[in-house]
């Protein structure tokens, strides 16, 4: 598969519109993503809250001597 290609079959989710996409669309800054399949997309604002809860709580990474 060429990279093309590979953009063309990768999901999005656009911030600005709250919308799913395919492929090359709004600019990257706009949107999260890539994910492999339309349902991973659905859930990137579920995924993006998880993982800044688990920086939050993540000592190590808090920790303000480092």
């Amino acid at each position: 598969m060429t990279q093309g290609a590979d953009r063309q079959s990768q999901w999005w989710f656009n911030l600005r519109t709250r919308a799913v996409e395919q492929g090359p669309g709004d600019p990257n800054s706009d949107r999260l993503g890539p994910f492999a399949t339309r349902e991973e997309a659905q859930s990137a604002l579920d995924l993006a809250r998880e993982r800044t809860e688990a920086w939050d709580a993540d000592k190590e990474w808090n920790d303000s001597d480092n």
